[in-house]
């Protein structure tokens, strides 16, 4: 089931009720086990922090498009955007259970030495999935990539988000959500701070 309405609140409140949706492309399909919340011009670990721009355009539209950006200069990563039209908020999906098309996830991620790797890590989901740059802004309700939310609320924890930089990292912001003791979920990653000359 999609319901644009319930992703038009801040992604806070949406990336929880994302833990157990499955995302679909093609034939391939992830059950979500963790995510990231990212609530734009309030937050300084998003995109959005520093206000609109090209990049982050999608994360201002509608509720329940794909946000993808290119990180790292090799991994695609994907988002669904929140809020209503004109404020950006947009979860990151970081890690989920193959649970169809398995076999085309495997041929994807070759390099995986278990199932439960295949979409570990949000770089690893898209892959897996098949998600490109050019999915970005595809509407989730009716475009190539699909989103099914879960019928009942999944149990879940929260802690830092893993990987970003300066305040946005800290404990502040509790805001990376994750279905506990499931065997996809990735590793807590603090970021590394850069050394200066």
């Amino acid at each position: 089931m999609f319901d644009r309405e319930l992703l038009e609140r801040p992604s806070t409140e949406v990336a929880p009720l994302l833990l157990g949706a499955l995302l679909t492309v093609g034939d391939v399909t992830v059950r979500l086990t963790e995510v990231e919340a990212y609530l734009g011009e309030l937050d300084p670990g998003s995109h959005a922090f520093r206000g609109p721009g090209r990049r982050n355009a999608v994360m201002y539209g509608e509720a329940g498009h794909l946000y993808t950006y290119f990180t790292y200069g090799m991994h695609v990563c994907a988002n669904v955007t929140c809020s209503p039209a004109g404020v950006a908020s947009a979860v990151l999906l970081r890690a989920g259970e193959v649970v169809a098309g398995l076999e085309t996830a495997r041929m994807r991620r070759a390099t995986s030495k278990t199932d439960a790797d295949l979409a570990r890590g949000p770089a690893r989901l898209c892959v897996a999935l098949g998600i490109t740059l050019d999915d970005g802004g595809v509407d989730l309700a009716t475009g190539r990539v699909r989103l099914d939310l879960p019928a009942h609320a999944q149990e879940f924890v929260t802690g830092p988000r893993t990987g970003v930089s300066g305040a946005g990292g800290s404990d502040i912001y509790p805001w990376r959500f994750w279905i506990p003791g499931d065997p996809t979920v990735s590793p807590y990653k603090r970021s590394v701070p850069k050394k200066r000359n």
